[in-house]
């Protein structure tokens, strides 16, 4: 699988972003998600849907994953940014024990 994200950018805190993942095949098994690393940490859960939908502690109540299964399509819909945040945001495939990882797109959130 390959997965392509897209939509990153600047934005100022308080505004909104919307990230796109296009798949290479069908998603409808894989359980798909979004992940970011930010500048010098480790990469962290931000959402994922699967046979559930997982949040991350700091994104609950203002991110929100999508996916269209029939365009092959994942979506991260961010409001409320934070300075905090910024990160690169990496899309996520996930079958059994097979994982994927897309490219990432960089987010940056002024204050």
């Amino acid at each position: 699988v390959q997965l392509q994200a897209s939509g990153g950018g600047l934005v100022q805190a308080g505004g909104s972003l919307r990230l796109s993942c296009a798949a290479s095949t069908s998603i409808n098994s894989y359980r798909m998600g979004w992940y970011r690393q930010p500048p010098g940490k480790q990469r962290e859960l931000v959402a994922a849907s699967g046979a559930t939908t997982v949040y991350g502690d700091s994104v609950k109540g203002r991110f929100t994953i999508s996916r269209d299964n029939a365009k092959n399509m994942v979506y991260l819909l961010m409001n409320s940014l934070k300075p905090e945040d910024t990160a690169v945001y990496y899309c996520h495939a996930q079958l059994y024990d097979i994982e994927y990882w897309g490219q990432g797109t960089l987010v940056t959130v002024s204050s």
